[in-house]
């Protein structure tokens, strides 16, 4: 059953089928929903870029699963260190940041160590 006069979200053509159909088509429902969350999923998508970029830095120069090196080397690669998944601070106040399972600690002096989380 199709309510008379009810009109497709993206396109204003009439819809018909199911009662509760907001569109005339798969292509208008894709576009009004690429519509809807672009500016959101641009922004999702450019952080999960960043933090994807971050982890491949952090592997490369971690391949053994612990490792000291010195910021520049990051920075060298493109490292952005204002994006990253999550942070552990241990008893003696240290704190931890990672990318999913690669992670670093600030040593001072410029030099970082490299883990990985098990």
């Amino acid at each position: 059953m199709n309510d008379v006069g009810k009109l497709c979200l993206e396109c204003d053509r009439p819809v018909f089928g199911r009662s509760d159909k907001k569109f005339c088509s798969d292509a208008c429902r894709n576009a009004y929903n690429n519509k809807v969350n672009a500016p959101t999923s641009n922004y999702v998508r450019n952080v999960n870029s960043i933090l994807g970029k971050n982890r491949r830095i952090l592997l490369e120069l971690n391949p053994n699963g612990k490792h000291k090196t010195h910021r520049d080397q990051l920075l060298k690669r493109g490292f952005d260190f204002d994006y990253y998944t999550n942070s552990h601070v241990t008893k003696a106040g240290d704190e931890y940041r990672f990318c999913y399972e690669q992670g670093y600690l600030m040593l001072g002096d410029g030099f970082i160590l490299l883990v990985e989380r098990m």
